[in-house]
């Protein structure tokens, strides 16, 4: 069964947006949901067989039942979703006038830029009415007449949704706490303190959902790479269409400061492309005539011609905007126990609120309004708001800032995941490496011209598309006459055997020649060796060679410095290639000789070794490392966003093929857990804190907003921190 996404536009509590998602996955028809705070987005994975129609009537009910302004919408695509999501100011501008409009009923709407006029009006005449009656405290009637006549101003909305909540059996919300703490300050003659508390509580949670809505566009802005639209030419005529309704083969034209809306190949024109939303590089890339361009890249300069190579489904920016929006529905564990622990939490302190308000007078302790007054803190610090909000947001805010470097993560699973590894394995073609080979020397026996076995490498390799194959068939000269070749064979992790002019060829490694009794020469050398034999008689052998990137150096030196304690590499090529390399990078263990097999093995070894709970990286360039990048705790490919393979089997993609960038995304790791642990701790800290004051006496209902509304809004704050993380720290 295909996923069902929804997007519940205007849902801006976190702590329903919890309730919401609990009881989705409590359906009989749901297998699993999960509720994207961040973009609101509800992904659910629907059991078999289960009519789609009906899990989405039973989400409407839900939704209504526990915010009714919220409107359930069906996502067609990732890319609209997002897109929807990103560009949130624009709509909800509007949304929210239409809600002024219609009476508008619930106390959270604060999703919009800047904070809503309707309310500031609100809190405003309420604290001038406070005045009036802390000025005149000492005239009773008047006194209790506008410290009420403020409270009910400021806080009627509260009331009213409490009272509808508890209607639909909703009784544990911050609504209904609020009216009780509040009125129950009321009833026992805290009247100044009464009104304050609703007064600012109002303005914490104006301030609260301003802060919310700005780091998710913040989140959002990190995304913002879709095109709005394509400039299609037809008949030489110029038309401006949705990227969506473009096909493979059309022509489009991109000008200066437009953004490539879909990937493809230049005919014409040449022009500075800006692909740092795309690989976090901030040098523009010089493009011509006959290159590839990518969706997403920005024109600096100048206008080019593109053929279009993929519909926009298929395109790279597509191919991000899911990855980065499916993200969020991946929770991490962190999250997933928040979400446990505050439905149980705020149970919890209300019953001790109950019972505090009754035991201790009851035995004698002290009177019963003084006793109550203290359990009213309590209801006023039990709701979860801070956390509930904050953690979600720091991983999604991590994965964002990733996302800015050119690294996507596919989970806030796998980015708390990174903060714990402890060993990276590198396969070393292409990731170490770069992958690019050359024919460095040529060993002939004394029948043989080096043109000869130049020749049979060629025509043995002219069906492969691997590097290596590549490599030889560019420095033959001549060219290949294909109807020369039969039974073309190849043999995985050993080379080719192919019949060229009636004589079979052999072209790969030792094994192969041993494997068919074909004794070789013993060549010392660094690089790849390709034997070559040709009617089962050795006649010389190829040497590829491939450059260690620039990058590879610093990367392993981050990683070190970043408290990993083993780095490794594993490789097909012969030691003497492998230990070339290590020369260079210094890594801790080399591995070479494996067969693709025998890497997967490597990685199980390492894996069982491990019993600490410290988890293992497998760094691939994503082509053949799929089982591999599978397998390890945390699958890397790198450079590899065109590569589908790539996309489905690794974790985490690395859009550019700079190693180095394996070492920010554990950096962005270690920091999202820092701030998520400095809120769990800041959070219950000093709701633990206001707890203890409340039931010692020292305690205020001030300290008690504090502890809901500010340490919320502080959280939020603390958790956006991680956006501006540029250095590796």
């Amino acid at each position: 069964m295909k996923e069902i996404k929804l997007l519940l536009e205007g849902l801006d509590c976190a702590n329903c947006a919890a309730k919401i998602e609990s009881r989705v996955n409590a359906l009989e028809e749901v297998e699993e949901a999960s509720l994207n705070f961040s973009s609101n987005t509800l992904a659910i994975s629907p059991k078999e067989a289960t009519n789609l129609d009906l899990i989405k009537n039973k989400v409407e009910e839900i939704v209504i039942k526990l915010e009714p302004h919220v409107k359930v919408k069906e996502v067609l695509s990732s890319e609209r979703a997002v897109r929807s999501n990103i560009q949130i100011s624009k709509t909800e501008d509007r949304l929210n006038d239409e809600h002024h409009d219609h009476s508008h009923e619930h106390n959270h709407d604060h999703s919009h830029e800047g904070f809503e006029s309707k309310e500031l009006v609100k809190l405003v005449i309420g604290v001038i009415f406070y005045g009036i009656g802390f000025f005149f405290k000492d005239i009773p009637y008047v006194e209790i007449a506008a410290f009420g006549i403020s409270y009910v101003i400021v806080g009627g909305e509260v009331l009213l949704t409490a009272l509808k909540n508890i209607k639909n059996g909703e009784v544990f919300d911050e609504n209904f706490l609020m009216t009780i703490a509040t009125i129950g300050a009321f009833a026992i003659g805290e009247y100044p303190e009464g009104a304050a508390v609703m007064i600012f509580y109002g303005i914490g949670e104006m301030f609260q959902g301003y802060a919310v809505n700005k780091s998710r566009k913040s989140i959002g802005q990190l995304m913002d790479i879709r095109p709005d639209y394509a400039n299609k030419i037809v008949n030489e005529r110029e038309i401006k269409v949705s990227p969506e309704e473009i096909a493979i083969g059309d022509i489009i034209i991109v000008k200066p400061g437009e953004k490539v809306p879909l990937d493809g190949k230049i005919i014409s024109g040449e022009a500075m492309l800006d692909t740092s939303a795309l690989t976090g590089e901030s040098l523009p890339r010089k493009v011509s005539a006959g290159n590839e361009v990518l969706s997403g890249s920005i024109n600096k300069n100048s206008p080019i011609r593109i053929e279009v190579t993929k519909t926009f489904g298929e395109s790279t920016v597509s191919k991000i905007l899911e990855l980065v929006e499916n993200a969020g529905n991946k929770k991490a564990k962190t999250e997933k126990f928040i979400t446990k622990f505050a439905r149980y939490y705020t149970p919890a302190v209300v019953f001790s609120a109950l019972a505090l308000a009754v035991i201790p007078p009851v035995i004698g302790l002290g009177s019963f309004s003084q006793w109550i007054y203290r359990a009213l803190i309590f209801l006023v610090v039990s709701c979860p708001c801070a956390l509930v909000i904050s953690i979600p947001l720091a991983f999604f805010g991590g994965i964002g800032a990733a996302s800015k470097h050119g690294i996507l993560i596919k989970g806030g699973n796998y980015l708390e995941a990174l903060k714990s590894v402890d060993t990276v394995i590198f396969d070393k073609t292409g990731t170490l490496t770069k992958g690019v080979f050359s024919v460095t020397k040529i060993y002939s026996t004394n029948e043989y011209t080096d043109e000869e076995i130049l020749e049979c490498a060629a025509y043995a390799e002219s069906y492969s598309n691997h590097p290596i194959a590549e490599s030889i068939k560019k420095s033959f000269n001549g060219s290949i006459d294909n109807s020369l070749i039969l039974d073309y064979k190849e043999i995985a992790g050993k080379g080719i055997s192919v019949t060229v002019k009636g004589k079979r060829i052999l072209a790969g490694n030792g094994k192969l020649m041993v494997e068919n009794n074909i004794q070789v020469d013993d060549i010392k050398h660094e690089g790849t060796l390709v034997y070559i034999a040709l009617e089962g008689e050795y006649i010389g052998a190829i040497v590829i060679s491939d450059e260690v990137k620039k990058d590879s150096d610093q990367a392993i030196k981050m990683l070190k410095s970043l408290g990993i304690k083993e780095t490794v590499m594993l490789t097909g090529d012969n030691k003497a290639t492998a230990e070339a390399v290590n020369e260079e990078l210094n890594l801790d263990k080399i591995y070479s000789e494996l067969l693709p097999q025998d890497k997967v093995e490597k990685v199980e070894e390492i894996l069982s070794a491990k019993n600490d709970g410290t988890k293992v990286i497998f760094v691939g360039d994503g082509i053949n490392d799929a089982p591999v990048l599978a397998r390890a705790d945390i699958g890397i490919a790198m450079g590899g966003v065109g590569s589908d393979a790539a996309i489905e089997a690794a974790d985490i993609v690395i859009m550019t093929d700079e190693p180095s960038k394996i070492a920010k995304a554990i950096s962005i790791s270690k920091t999202t857990s820092l701030i998520v642990k400095q809120n769990i701790i800041f959070a219950l800290g000093v709701k633990a804190l206001v707890l203890i004051l409340a039931v010692i006496g020292l305690g205020t209902m001030w300290e008690g907003v504090f502890a809901d509304v500010g340490v919320a809004l502080l959280a939020v704050l603390n958790s956006m921190r991680i956006l501006r993380k540029n250095k590796v720290s």
